[in-house]
């Protein structure tokens, strides 16, 4: 489980400096370049990565339960995972509907996936990694969107091609996901009967 914390820490750490210590971060890309910025930034997130991946596998071998979720739970998060795809890509596709009304799809992503989850999965492991990004992800939003109220930062235009487009997208990418690679990556379908 050290594991897993000291990934959640370094990798959710890293994702927070724009939010916690912006005027930290502009300091530091000003100071090394946004190159180095960029690839420490990376090379930190990716270390973080790894170590949940490897805290949460471990702790899967040896599960401790807090709750068994109903099979059913199951089934209402791969209704769940449907807008989450959505709005992941909403946040590359430029002129959506989606980003200009929420103007951090991304995090909006993090939030639904991760409760969605925390629905489905009862095991501390699974608390620890689902209710972190949650609470990263929701206090992130917040954060953000103060932001960018104060700096008056107006919605993007949208379009509804681009609307479309990404909603189609998000579709696409939900039914291969659920199809192929969660049970690939993760080695549990999602799907029913799977």
């Amino acid at each position: 489980m050290i594991w897993l914390v000291a990934g959640l820490i370094l990798f959710l750490g890293v994702h927070s400096t724009g939010l916690l210590a912006p005027a930290w971060r502009e300091q530091q890309i000003s100071k090394l370049g946004k190159p180095a910025w960029k690839g420490i930034y990376a090379v930190l997130s990716l270390v973080g990565l790894v170590l949940i991946v490897i805290g949460y596998g471990q702790a899967r071998m040896e599960p401790t339960w807090i709750w068994m979720p109903p099979v059913g739970l199951r089934h209402l998060v791969l209704l769940l995972m449907v807008p989450v795809f959505i709005l992941l890509v909403a946040t590359y596709v430029p002129g959506n509907a989606i980003r200009a009304k929420l103007g951090h799809p991304m995090l909006a992503a993090v939030k639904l996936w991760a409760l969605s989850h925390l629905l489905a999965n009862g095991t501390v492991a699974d608390i620890l990694l689902f209710g972190s990004f949650l609470a990263w992800a929701v206090a992130g939003f917040v954060v953000l969107r103060r932001r960018d109220r104060l700096a008056g930062k107006e919605p993007e235009a949208s379009n509804a091609r681009a609307t479309a487009g990404t909603i189609v997208g998000g579709l696409v990418l939900w039914y291969f996901f659920a199809a192929y690679l969660h049970v690939w990556l993760f080695g549990v379908s999602p799907m029913p009967g799977g």
